[in-house]
């Protein structure tokens, strides 16, 4: 039920014109239809294909702009990397369209946005080609942001989430969630589907050492090498790619009651070692495709 008690402005931050603290956007430049990306630069890679555009709008690394696509209202937003910037991201959308900010009430009928993130990953499979595109039908979260969320773990997920820590010898056990299964079927339903696994970071977490060696000895082999019992898809009993936000989105996607999907540009590949050569031509490639679909 929703409160009846205003949100404190130390919790619900409102710029003076009436915009959200991070994202600077006010409710009604919001569109239902979101495309997110991590690289503030590339929102024009998106963008350039909109028409009618409304605003271009930059605040740190958030970027916004809202325009037209074939008949359908879309706003275009950068979020900057990892799970910690996807908090305030989702929780910010959340707050443009489901609570007064003039009241700071939240309202009695809540909105559910469609929210698709376009990303690059690197490959963890052998089935998974460099320059492919992925839709994430699932992910695991290795950061710690779900220890302060109430996320309901089944108990089938609680063995797979049980296993990788095990596998990888942490403190705390991740968590699994899945992706909005309407946008599976309207975007991702001719790409690679597959289980991401996002990480904390891209240095160790990934596997990579520069002058600190790692505490999880051949991560990237043992995420590689985890199994579970997937009824015999691929994509449900194994890791098949690793990025940085995935798994944020889809969590807080679950619990705001959001529809939320990442999909990916397959720009590096981990068991042989390469990385794309015609990286910005895939990225376009799924662009277009995203923006045809959502």
């Amino acid at each position: 039920m929703p409160t009846t008690s205003p949100i404190a402005p130390s919790e619900l931050i409102i710029n003076p014109d009436g915009s959200v603290y991070h994202l600077a956007l006010r409710p009604d430049q919001l569109a239902d239809k979101i495309i997110t990306v991590g690289d503030p630069d590339r929102v024009e890679a998106v963008a350039q294909y909109l028409t009618d555009r409304e605003f271009t709008l930059r605040k740190r690394e958030f970027v916004s702009t809202t325009g037209q696509y074939q008949g359908k209202r879309i706003t275009v937003l950068s979020t900057g990397m990892g799970t910690d910037n996807i908090e305030i991201v989702m929780n910010e959308l959340d707050a443009l369209v489901n609570i007064d900010l003039e009241t700071r009430l939240i309202k009695e009928s809540t909105k559910a946005l469609d929210i698709v993130r376009i990303g690059t990953s690197g490959a963890l499979q052998p089935e998974v080609p460099l320059d492919a595109a992925l839709c994430s039908v699932q992910a695991i979260g290795l950061d710690t942001l779900m220890e302060f969320y109430p996320l309901h773990q089944s108990s089938a997920d609680s063995l797979i989430t049980e296993g990788l820590q095990h596998s990888l010898g942490v403190d705390y056990r991740p968590y699994l969630v899945k992706a909005a299964q309407l946008l599976v079927d309207r975007i991702g339903h001719d790409m690679i589907l597959g289980t991401t696994l996002t990480c904390p970071g891209f240095y160790a977490p990934q596997g990579r050492m520069l002058r600190i060696q790692t505490k999880v000895e051949d991560a990237v082999l043992k995420y590689q090498q985890y199994r579970w019992d997937g009824g015999g898809v691929a994509w449900q009993d194994r890791l098949t790619n690793f990025e940085m936000e995935t798994a944020g989105y889809y969590a807080l996607g679950t619990l705001l009651g959001h529809h939320v999907l990442s999909v990916n540009a397959i720009v590096a590949h981990r068991v042989s070692n390469t990385f794309s050569t015609r990286a910005d031509e895939v990225i376009d490639q799924l662009v277009r495709k995203v923006l045809d679909r959502i």
